[in-house]
């Protein structure tokens, strides 16, 4: 293991092309790790450091896994398809969960020593903690039963194959390079944008993306194998979170809440339009499903067993916006 000052030990990220992956990668560069990362031919480099380590490597095919890993001692695996919606909801699986089990199964063939899995607060029942886990049964939407079934997967691996992995449970994280951007990116381009007038009062637990990162560093150091650590922030409603989002733009705060029933038939024609043209809805029948529960959790325990912390999550707002107009997706 390394020690505290992070010895030069090779670590591979996966997701690091990403939003929460390139964090992850920064922080274990900044604590002295060999950083290597992995990319797939068509993954945008904007957010890969030239001073890491480079490999071509897809969770869709196994064959790319083990050379991937090849000499390294430690795994922060953060690759996934976060979508909502998805024309083929089968592509979910195979990458959130086929591609986690090639991953783990190479991991174990090539002696990689210790593993850190980012699953996600999707995996566990609103309001609760880790003690609180969801089924595939009643995750709701692709993307919540896709990383259910990856972290059973996990620590089915954990208990029968001795996979020496820590698991870990990001909340929403925001903040800069947010390239996509993930569905919570979007929120913020619009609500500074102004295209935001109304909303459906619900909630999020939201985490500035650089906290989050340092927490899978924090997990990786004094984690233990077999538990699960939620890496959260503030308990958020959306109303809250666009108002500042208003004032960091300077822009008047929305106050219009619109009932979720009433935004249902903007979602089954947001659904319908992206059948035929494949992009992503801004608005789904899962989201406004999910929209029902106040998406809040504890995340204490990380903070009591790894020393977890995290910042207001307004300054991960603000840079957030500031990144999103650097990078032109604001007028």
């Amino acid at each position: 293991m390394a020690d505290e000052k992070g010895a030069r030990d090779r670590v591979l990220v996966t997701g690091a092309s990403g939003f929460l992956g390139s964090a992850i990668a920064g922080v274990m560069r900044e604590a002295g790790f060999a950083v290597r990362v992995t990319v797939r031919a068509s993954s945008p480099r904007t957010n890969v450091s030239p001073d890491d380590e480079v490999v071509e490597a897809d969770l869709r095919d196994p064959a790319t896994l083990g050379p991937a890993l090849r000499g390294c001692r430690y795994l922060i695996h953060a690759a996934a398809d976060y979508r909502l919606w998805a024309k083929n909801p089968d592509d979910l699986v195979r990458t959130n969960v086929d591609g986690t089990e090639a991953l783990m199964r190479a991991a174990l063939r090539e002696g990689v020593e210790r593993i850190v899995y980012t699953s996600s607060v999707a995996t566990i029942q609103p309001g609760h903690d880790e003690t609180r886990p969801l089924t595939p049964e009643t995750a709701v939407g692709i993307y919540k039963r896709s990383k259910v079934l990856a972290e059973r997967a996990v620590e089915r691996m954990i208990m029968r194959d001795a996979l020496p992995a820590v698991i870990v449970n990001p909340s929403t994280p925001i903040g800069p390079r947010d390239v996509k951007p993930t569905p919570t990116g979007r929120v913020i381009v619009e609500a500074a944008s102004g295209r935001m007038p109304g909303f459906v009062d619900t909630g999020l637990n939201l985490a500035h993306v650089d906290d989050v990162a340092a927490g899978h560093l924090l997990a990786l150091r004094r984690g233990e194998v077999g538990e699960r650590y939620i890496l959260g922030g503030e308990n958020v409603r959306l109303g809250q979170m666009l108002a500042d989002i208003a004032a960091i733009v300077g822009r008047k705060a929305p106050t219009l809440r619109i009932p979720r029933l009433a935004v249902w038939p903007l979602a089954m024609a947001a659904e319908a339009v992206a059948g035929v043209t494949g992009r992503e809805p801004f608005v789904t029948r899962d989201a406004l499903r999910m929209a029902g529960y106040l998406m809040f959790f504890d995340d204490a325990k990380a903070r009591r067993e790894l020393g977890y912390t995290s910042r207001p999550y307004r300054e991960g707002l603000s840079d957030a916006v500031a990144w999103f107009r650097a990078a032109g997706h604001l007028a």
